[in-house]
């Protein structure tokens, strides 16, 4: 398999991670652990999403927490929010956000839950914002969930996740997000739907985040890898997923997706000791141990370390 010398890895553990966590996360340790991800080499990081704070009451501070960072983290970092309306973006462009997340899922049961519209319904209302967020000066990053199949359908039609790419296509969306939304992609379906896509989609750029409720998250990123994607979302310590999905919780653990980096020569940019004391930090302050090996065992390299010094 033929894998890319070097790819882009998303921190989304402030918005993903923290979005499903009973315990709220003020904006000030927010900001610390935004400042930390910075520190450890990140260029892209997810740090909330502009929605119903009584549906999702841990994100109701995103736009103080943006505001909060301007100034204070360096212009070539690319601060990400999710929105789920023209309301959502109203708040991101006054809270100075200039990179935007919006999303329609795949499955028509899933879009009708999440956003009470059916897909086509979804992405035709999205028009008019995508045509606002680019005067505003905001880029857009348009996703499909449940990409890679729905619990309640099965698997997902190629059609029906191309018609909703074709729209953004139109729209000059120039990346597009496939999220495994319910944990249900194999890395056999994952080669195949990112290949047909960047086929037929050469022009757009596809990135992909998966869940590792199965185990199987890491294998979906050789996958996706092996099929020409090269960004990828991880959250610190493994924490999240989407709370409108049964059994969907555990992104995919960044300590351990940027480990398989570091050993198989891909490069990040990203220093991994400081991202699992990032990991560490975060499984204080929720209170409980995330779904990271790598935070449990450590690197290969820290065990041969802890092995030398014993030895001395």
């Amino acid at each position: 398999m033929k894998l890319p010398e070097k790819i882009t890895l998303v921190e989304v553990g402030l918005r993903d991670g923290l979005q499903n966590e009973p315990v709220r996360v003020g904006t000030q340790k927010k900001l610390e652990l935004l400042k930390d991800i910075v520190g450890a080499g990140f260029r892209a990081v997810e740090v909330g999403s502009f929605v119903r704070p009584d549906k999702v009451p841990q994100m109701a501070d995103t736009g103080e927490l943006l505001r909060r960072a301007a100034g204070t983290v360096p212009a070539d970092v690319e601060l990400r929010a999710l929105i789920p309306n023209r309301r959502g973006l109203e708040d991101a462009a006054a809270s100075g956000c200039k990179s935007i997340k919006i999303g329609v899922s795949a499955s028509r049961i899933h879009n009708q839950r999440n956003y009470n519209r059916l897909p086509e319904e979804s992405i035709s209302a999205f028009e008019s914002i995508f045509e606002d967020a680019a005067k505003a000066g905001i880029s857009v990053i348009g996703t499909v969930q449940m990409a890679f199949g729905s619990p309640w359908e099965g698997g997902i039609p190629p059609e029906q996740i191309e018609s909703i790419v074709r729209v953004y296509d139109r729209c000059r969306i120039e990346k597009v997000g496939l999220g495994d939304t319910a944990s249900m992609a194999t890395p056999r379906t994952v080669y195949r739907r990112c290949s047909e896509l960047r086929e037929r989609f050469p022009h757009i750029r596809f990135k992909a985040h998966f869940h590792n409720a199965r185990g199987l998250g890491l294998s979906n990123v050789l996958a996706a890898m092996g099929a020409g994607l090269t960004e990828f979302d991880g959250a610190f310590a493994g924490l999240g997923g989407c709370p409108f999905v049964p059994n969907a919780a555990g992104n995919i653990s960044t300590e351990d997706l940027l480990n398989l980096c570091d050993e198989l020569g891909i490069e990040t940019g990203i220093d991994i000791d400081k991202v699992m004391r990032i990991g560490h930090k975060v499984e204080r302050i929720v209170g409980h141990a995330g779904n990271s090996f790598v935070l449990r065992a450590g690197t290969v390299q820290n065990l041969i370390d802890r092995i030398s010094a014993a030895g001395k």
